[in-house]
């Protein structure tokens, strides 16, 4: 049941017939404060209409609406203020989780329409940074709301398979490379054979055009060159692979650069068609309309070759064609909002109306130090250290503090790699996050490992009761109600963390979820034997049920020990 429609129904019925009910429910707010309601309705939008002032309509609203679920109904202000009534509501909401499961908060408006997803994007021959983390678990959180909310997804992993660094690389391999280190340690010795050639690139300038002339014969289709660009692409796909399956992450395409090799002549000719390229020193660009601020789109260069761009509205043109997506969201850091926007405009001049619906979702960025990690400057935290170190001390945590758990290492796999990827998402996704292995790994507090645990002790006292959870008659108490208007709120932040594209929606509502539980906890006896009981236990069972369902959309899993 929905209380927030219950409320939106009174209105409808007794004061406000003529607005539409969807619209009234969408105005209803949550109060910040406990004492001032549980559910409010402002009233200044009504103010033109009625030729009168918020607070006086208010207190008229006030006087005219009920529901056998309302306990009071108040004028605060511009505010209508309802109460609702803890054991009638709480039953219907408590009753509600219990029998949904982990469908409760599921929204349809999705409706199976089909969302493509562009996210993590690593570079072949370089190792799997922190800096790749945040597209990754950004854009697979996103996508598990968008599930969530009935969407079809699709995760694309555009892998960057392609261009001048490879040539470098190359470069630097036949000139101070071993395959005997490589096939030991593929990314690491890739890595440094890589920092090597722009090290040594600074004192001679040669070396870059050497990397270009390798990079033009591996355009060319020079043997040698395919050769060791395929066994590069494959030796750093199994160590992403690797990475990916600890992150729990999983992907419907690995189409990296390469793949649109073929079909970027399709894109310049159907632009010179339309009659959009316009010759500028020597390359093919075209201009931007409507937003003059934006520089022209680059297309090819004076020597003729495509660019990035070109690529990217060859990777659109290709998704439309073989998904159909009603939406397509780019989790990209902030840094290419420029290159989105160029992007879509050509598109649009194109005459694709679906290009409206590309969407941009950028990011900050993870620091060291105060500034960007680079991997061209050896500046780089590699995250299979990281997930490796924080698996390492959850096992640690465990032998010291439940030596005897069942499966104690799938536990501190999946404590360690929450820990990081919860971390990252409780953070507003344009924030940069100064990175610190140490509150990274903080099991206490607002943190993955806090909600897990939480979680792990309401299945302890599930398995302690000698009532199974299942009947829910109603609870008087405060604390508990406190707890279940909590929980009233799940489907409504699934909803808003899908709008904002914000998994930290979600990942603040389950820290503030496990707070309210945990309180309660401390505050009540919950396997108390009184009659009571039973409802008490329902309860715990429901705050498990969203929990869990909350942490495995964020990608995190929800251990029932600790």
């Amino acid at each position: 049941m929905d209380l927030k429609m219950i409320f939106a129904d009174a209105l409808h019925e007794q004061v406000v017939p003529h607005w539409n009910k969807e619209e009234l429910y969408t105005l209803i707010e949550t109060p910040k404060f406990s004492h001032m309601g549980d559910a409010a309705f402002p009233c200044f939008g009504l103010a033109k209409e009625l030729k009168k002032a918020p607070q006086a309509i208010a207190a008229e609203f006030a006087g005219k609406i009920g529901s056998p679920y309302f306990a009071s109904v108040e004028a605060a202000g511009p505010y209508v203020n309802v109460k609702f009534d803890p054991v009638k509501a709480g039953q219907q909401i408590v009753s509600t989780i219990l029998d949904l499961q982990q469908e409760y908060g599921t929204q349809s408006f999705g409706n199976d329409r089909t969302v493509v997803l562009d996210l993590s994007s690593p570079n072949i021959a370089k190792p799997f940074s922190m800096g790749h983390l945040r597209s990754t678990v950004i854009g697979n959180a996103i996508a598990g709301i968008g599930e969530k909310c009935g969407f079809d997804t699709v995760k694309i992993n555009y892998v960057g398979d392609w261009g001048t660094q490879f040539g470098k690389l190359m470069v630097a391999y036949k000139k101070w490379g071993s395959e005997e280190k490589v096939k030991q340690n593929p990314i690491a010795e890739l890595f440094t054979l890589y920092k090597r050639f722009h090290e040594e690139a600074e004192n001679d300038p040669s070396l870059d055009e050497e990397g270009r002339k390798a990079f033009k014969l591996l355009e060319d289709g020079d043997p040698e060159m395919v050769s060791l660009w395929k066994w590069f692409k494959d030796e750093s796909l199994d160590a992403f692979k690797e990475i990916y399956t600890l992150l729990g992450v999983e992907f419907d395409s690995y189409n990296g650069e390469a793949f649109f090799n073929d079909k970027m002549d399709e894109v310049v000719e159907l632009l010179s068609e339309k009659g959009l390229l316009t010759e500028s020193d020597g390359a093919q660009v075209v201009w931007m309309t409507d937003d003059t601020s934006l520089p022209p789109c680059l297309i090819k260069k004076s020597d003729g070759a495509t660019l990035y761009a070109t690529r990217d509205l060859a990777a659109a043109l290709y998704r439309q064609r073989e998904y159909g997506f009603d939406e397509a969201l780019y989790i990209v850091g902030q840094e290419q909002t420029v290159h989105f926007k160029q992007v879509k405009n050509v598109l649009a001049q194109m005459g694709y109306e679906w290009a409206d619906h590309m969407k941009h979702i950028p990011f900050g960025l993870y620091l060291k130090d105060g500034k960007k990690m680079s991997t061209r400057k050896g500046r780089v935290i590699l995250l299979e250290e990281v997930l490796k170190e924080a698996i390492a001390l959850s096992q640690q945590n465990i032998e010291s503090k439940n030596p005897h758990l069942p499966d104690a290492k799938r536990v501190a796999n999946a404590v360690g790699v929450g820990a990081v990827i919860f971390h990252d998402l409780k953070n507003d996704r344009m924030n940069d996050i100064e990175f610190s292995l140490q509150h990274m790994l903080t099991f206490e507090g607002e943190t993955g490992p806090y909600i897990q645990y939480t979680n792990a002790r309401a299945h302890s006292i599930l398995r302690k009761s000698d009532v199974k959870a299942g009947e829910f008659t109603g609870l008087a108490d405060e604390e508990s109600w406190e707890v279940i208007k909590q929980l009233r709120l799940f489907p409504d932040v699934i909803a808003r963390a899908w709008t904002h594209y914000s998994p930290s929606i979600l990942a603040k509502y389950l820290i503030e979820t496990a707070q309210h539980f945990n309180r309660y906890y401390g505050k009540s006896k919950i396997l108390s034997g009184d009659g009571d009981q039973a409802s008490r236990v329902s309860l715990v069972a429901a705050v498990s049920i969203v929990l869990t369902e909350g942490l495995r959309i964020l990608g995190i899993s929800a251990p029932s020990e600790m």
